[in-house]
């Protein structure tokens, strides 16, 4: 239900995007640099967090600071439309924009209309991890994602992952999946416990983390 309100959400935003670049010369010269300006900040923001796998500890913050680098990435296309030739110029912006409704772009989007109830578990050593659903992937299959973070003590606010299990209901008991302190330095493992049609046990993952 999520991705059609997502959709709907980010068509309405491009329409908005595409007002405002048609009316782009009535707007106050000092809005204008602070529009330029922002989506730039923006858009480097979330390149700087995809990259180096860093963000913060709110999941709606990240997904926050996502959209807020969708609106300033069409901002800047649009603006570019309006550059000579405008037949070139607003084709590949056109051409540029279709990506973004990319299932893989939706997804992201998303999570800022979802409840940021999932809790940061510690580990030691300043390690924590989160159990995040992935909901159904198209096979019938929905499972979850035990993510293993960073958090710097000096910085509470700001969280980089450093592994990710992904588990399965086919193969275990995934919305009961956690994470536990490794046998080794550096290392955690990703436990999901088997289902009770299955055998006793547990499906267990090494992850090697820093």
């Amino acid at each position: 239900m999520d991705i059609p309100i997502t959709a709907a959400i980010l068509v309405v935003l491009t329409v908005a995007m595409l007002f405002l670049r048609i009316f782009w010369l009535k707007v106050p010269l000092r809005l204008r640099a602070f529009l330029v300006g922002g989506a730039i900040a923006m858009g480097l923001l979330h390149l700087i967090f995809v990259t180096t796998k860093w963000g913060t500890t709110s999941t709606h913050v990240n997904a926050a600071i996502n959209w807020l680098a969708i609106a300033g990435y069409e901002l800047l296309i649009l603006l570019f439309s309006r550059l000579s030739p405008r037949w070139l110029t607003s084709l590949s912006a056109l051409i540029l924009l279709i990506p973004l409704f990319a299932s893989s772009i939706l997804f992201p989007l998303a999570i800022v209309l979802q409840p940021d109830s999932v809790p940061f578990v510690p580990l030691g050593n300043h390690l924590f991890y989160k159990t995040l659903p992935w909901g159904n992937n198209g096979a019938g299959n929905p499972g979850v994602d035990v993510n293993i973070y960073y958090i710097p003590p000096f910085a509470t606010f700001l969280s980089r992952k450093l592994a990710s299990q992904a588990f399965s209901v086919q193969y275990c008991n995934a919305p009961a999946a956690f994470a536990l302190p490794g046998p080794e330095p550096k290392t955690v493992i990703a436990r999901c416990p088997f289902s009770p049609a299955q055998q006793p046990g547990n499906e267990d993952r090494i992850l090697r983390v820093r």
